[in-house]
């Protein structure tokens, strides 16, 4: 008999329950072993804002005076594309001069925090494989995301909250779910939704008044999940709807505590920006928030999602046609709440140890079809690091004079996911999988680390 048939059999299974709990510990990663860090981390928590749609470079964080010398110029011999210059300006914000774009007043005022990486390139246009390969590193779905990779590596901090999860406004950008799937991986490290309006968690709150009566209704439902188990003699997905299981029932009486925000200051929801009468605002600034409170808590991965109200449910930062309305809008409902989340995690001494991302699939040309919008571009766009272990004030890389071309230190997404983990003491090529037959890791054979904004 294996110690693992062991566990299975020996008081009813309750030893393989014990040893899911266990594996929820910081010393595993949910159902698998973790690696544990394999050299010191600076970084203990990550917040990733994502803007979802293809926010533009040319109009946020990468200024390109050329344009307006060109502005209304053909950009094709046919004249159907002509150079469209920025309706915003850039101003220098911060003692590091950083140029942001006025769509941004709130962040501006972070300048000095940011390393913005104006020189990243993808390979693909469509939203579906650009949101596919930001959260993941693969063009198709079926592999691990960046957050189920850090939850495998270093597991959870705290054993009764999720590890990673999704703060979402009920949409989902095109990609779906499997950009926060767990793949290959156990599935206790996939993403746990909480949507901005109404019940936060579905499934939370027990139905049952009498606690007696649920947990008993539980243990009924757990020996039968440990009976099947024991008939397989191994599953990864039985053990992991029995470790789901467990913690939702631990989570019954932690997770509203961590999203109730009535031990909030006034001046701390003020700074969140939660007094605006503007709902889109409202709700993005309140997962801002809330996602404060969960790394808080010791949630390891935390993304908050920007719901979908101006891009056809492209992603709401898809201006194919009324780019000036569309950013404004976008800009206005997730500025204040982004600039927060830094300013109050600097207050609380937290922002040392969580790194906080902003980022988006793709970029937009820097040319028009139809004066108003404009089109994907993959070839150029701009993301930005804050926080733990990242040098503030910094720009990395640059692209050409009217913005087509990254031309100076070329960035992938995979130098993006290598340098993350790296913050986390996660050497990317040695954290692996073993599936299919061989390691496989989050960047495949790709990526390097970019020492060039670490402090």
């Amino acid at each position: 008999m294996t110690r693992r048939e062991m566990l299975t059999y020996a008081s009813s299974g309750f030893g393989m329950l014990a040893l899911s709990s266990l594996m929820a510990e910081d010393s595993y990663a949910g159902l698998s072993a973790s690696t544990g860090p394999h050299f010191a981390p600076k970084a203990k928590n990550i917040i990733f804002c994502y803007m979802p749609g293809g926010a533009s470079h040319i109009d946020t964080f990468d200024p390109k005076p050329k344009l307006a010398e060109f502005d209304g110029e053909n950009q094709t011999p046919d004249g159907r594309r002509k150079w469209k210059k920025s309706p915003w300006q850039f101003q220098q914000h911060g003692e590091s001069g950083i140029p942001i774009s006025d769509l941004f007043p709130h962040i501006a005022t972070c300048a000095d925090e940011l390393a913005i990486v104006r020189s990243m390139k993808t390979g693909f246009p469509l939203h579906p494989r650009g949101n596919i390969l930001m959260h993941t590193g693969r063009s198709a779905g079926g592999s691990p995301s960046l957050g189920s990779w850090i939850n495998y590596g270093l597991g959870s901090e705290n054993k009764n909250l999720p590890g990673y999860v999704l703060l979402h406004g009920n949409t989902i950008p095109p990609g779906g779910l499997e950009s926060y799937s767990n793949g290959f991986l156990p599935a206790s490290h996939q993403a746990m939704p909480v949507r901005d309006e109404g019940i936060p968690i579905e499934n939370i709150v027990p139905s049952d008044k009498n606690p007696r009566v649920q947990r008993a209704k539980l243990d009924v439902l757990l020996s039968q999940d440990r009976s099947f188990l024991a008939s397989l003699g191994s599953n990864d997905s039985v053990e992991s709807a029995i470790y789901n299981y467990e913690l939702a029932y631990r989570m019954q009486s932690l997770v509203p505590d961590v999203l109730n925000l009535d031990r909030e200051s006034e001046a701390t929801k003020k700074l969140y920006g939660l007094d605006t009468t503007d709902k889109a605002k409202y709700n993005y600034s309140l997962q801002c928030l809330r996602a404060r409170r969960l790394v808080e808590a010791g949630v390891r991965f935390v993304e908050i999602n920007c719901p979908d109200l101006y891009g056809r449910m492209n992603g709401s930062w898809d201006q194919h046609w009324n780019l000036k309305e569309g950013h404004e809008n976008n800009s206005f409902m997730t500025d204040q709440g982004v600039a927060a989340l830094i300013k109050d995690l600097r207050s609380r001494g937290m922002l040392e140890n969580t790194l906080v991302f902003w980022g988006t699939e793709f970029g937009r040309t820097p040319h028009t079809g139809n004066v108003h919008g404009r089109d994907h571009h993959e070839t150029a766009f701009s993301v930005w690091v804050a926080g733990a272990g990242i040098k503030g004030g910094t720009v990395y890389g640059s692209t050409d004079e009217m913005g087509m071309h990254a031309i100076e230190n070329i960035t992938t997404v995979h130098d993006l996911h290598a340098t993350i983990l790296h913050l986390f003491g996660l050497d990317h090529e040695r954290l692996t999988y073993r599936f299919g037959g061989r390691d496989v890791s989050l960047t495949d054979v790709h990526g390097h680390v970019i020492h060039e904004i670490l402090s």
